[in-house]
């Protein structure tokens, strides 16, 4: 089973708001997840990222893979280099 941490659409039509979750790549995009470790809103400015770091670094150390987008935030946020 490979496990990847992506983001989880939420919010209304034309208003995004994404959670940052960790699940089997399997999975549809807002389907069933194993572990939520944050969230980013894309429409404040600057956008809002909060990513639970310890739960991160321990996903990370397990093999989960980030997707592109949540590499980015990830580095944003201080957790990978």
């Amino acid at each position: 089973m490979a496990v990847k941490m992506r983001l989880r659409r939420m919010g209304a039509k034309k208003a995004p708001f994404y959670r940052v979750v960790v699940a089997d790549e399997r999975s549809p995009r807002d389907g069933k997840f194993i572990d939520e470790i944050g969230y980013y809103n894309p429409l404040t400015n600057p956008a809002e990222v909060k990513i639970d770091a310890e739960k991160a670094e321990n996903w990370l150390k397990n093999g989960a893979q980030p997707t592109e987008t949540v590499k980015s935030l990830l580095k944003k946020s201080g957790i990978v280099k």
